[in-house]
């Protein structure tokens, strides 16, 4: 990755070189690693580790430390692009992901989760910053969508392979990481070689920024990361523990959620962009709240696994919806502000992720019910959020309390 190429000259470059393609190939390498790493791991923790809600809750608590220090990609920018940041952290996921089933044990899976955590969070900070700057305004919500679309095809080979191997062969942990880990480190390399280093035609600011009129997509966020961690934290261990999935049948449920990924999410970002970030985020919320009030129903009156998967698979659905909110932030954003904003605003999303997953474990051994109703007031909160965002949002016009400003805020 010797050669520069501004941005608009990237046309002339052969397609598989341009940068929207290798947009493309990250989004497909990097769920190989993550999403295997996250369907093997309640099983993982549960039969090797032997943990409980609480030692889950910590491990979720250690995973997203890097992600509140993501702001640390506004430093690192000084020195090194934007585009190779993204490509090492990438590897560093890759690498980390290969090595897991190495460290059985409560410290090593705390030790191997945070290595891999600083390339997954380092990683996604720098390829929303890289997305936001390479698509422009009106292709945006499509393309956003397509990316999810291809991740979710990705991942489907790789949860093909271990529902359909993992008892026929015998595989082992071990094997599965190894594989899935290494494909996505061998993807890096190969990103980091046959692509030259893309120029957007804005300079990004090397420095952390806050912005007022920028509110609103902070607070968005916030509530996104500790709304999000309950799902991500308790929604598949629950169903491991009470229902007591094995690993092919929880790949099995990750199946269903790839399958709709690659129907949904492409129709998602069309949605966006007829019907607009407002709208589809109030569905999205409203949609969450009554998920998460269902969830608890299965703890208070027992509902069965039936009605478990279902809800995983709207759940996680419904979270794809969250594209919106790089539109959103697209939208009203200065050019130069993108990259400092991104690294910000995933601070800001997971300042709760650093304390709720372990709080919240001590709450699942009294009252799991609980836990999914507190995630459920949060979706409210989203809610009210989400109808601030006017119509039409642009720079002067970030929420529907613009109209009464006399100054423009910073």
């Amino acid at each position: 990755m010797t050669r520069t190429v501004p941005l608009a000259d990237a046309r002339h470059l052969p397609f598989w070189r341009r940068p929207v393609t290798l947009l493309f190939v990250m989004a497909a390498a990097m769920p190989v690693a993550f999403a295997t790493w996250s369907a093997l791991l309640n099983n993982f923790v549960i039969e090797v580790a032997r943990f409980n809600g609480s030692d889950i809750g910590w491990l979720h608590t250690v995973r997203e430390i890097p992600g509140f220090l993501a702001v640390g990609v506004i430093a690192i920018i000084i020195f090194v692009h934007e585009q190779v940041l993204g490509i090492v952290s990438l590897f560093l996921l890759g690498v980390a992901t290969a090595l897991t089933a190495w460290f059985p044990s409560l410290g090593g899976i705390l030790t191997i989760t945070m290595l891999s955590s600083i390339g997954f969070h380092y990683y996604e900070t720098v390829n929303q910053s890289l997305q936001l700057q390479w698509l422009d305004k009106l292709r945006a919500p499509k393309v956003l969508g397509w990316l999810v679309a291809a991740g979710s095809a990705a991942t489907l080979v790789a949860y093909l392979l271990i529902v359909m191997t993992w008892e026929t062969l015998g595989l082992t942990y071990n094997t599965v990481y190894l594989l899935s880990g290494g494909f996505t480190a061998a993807t890096a390399v190969f990103c980091f070689i046959a692509y030259p280093r893309f120029e957007a035609p804005n300079p990004q600011i090397k420095k952390m920024i806050l912005r007022r009129r920028y509110w609103l997509y902070y607070a968005l966020q916030f509530m996104a990361g500790a709304r999000r961690q309950i799902f991500v934290v308790f929604a598949g261990f629950m169903m491991v523990e009470k229902f007591g999935f094995a690993v092919h049948e929880v790949t099995g449920l990750f199946l269903m959620n790839l399958v709709a990924n690659m129907i949904f999410a492409p129709l998602m970002g069309q949605a966006v962009f007829r019907y607009g970030e407002r709208n589809t985020l109030i569905f999205e919320y409203v949609g969450l709240v009554a998920v998460f009030l269902a969830y608890g129903g299965i703890y208070f009156f027992g509902w069965g696994v039936l009605l478990a998967a279902g809800l995983y698979v709207i759940d996680h659905l419904l979270f794809a919806l969250a594209l919106a909110l790089k539109t959103y932030f697209q939208k009203i954003a200065d050019p130069g502000d993108v990259a400092p904003t991104a690294a910000v605003a995933f601070t800001i999303n997971h300042i709760a992720a650093v304390f709720l997953p372990a709080l919240l474990g001590y709450l699942w051994l009294i009252s799991p019910a609980a836990v999914f109703m507190t995630a459920a007031g949060m979706a409210c909160v989203s809610l009210m959020l989400a109808l601030m965002i006017p119509r039409h949002p642009e720079k002067g016009n970030e929420t529907i309390f613009s109209v009464f400003a006399t100054s423009p805020a910073e």
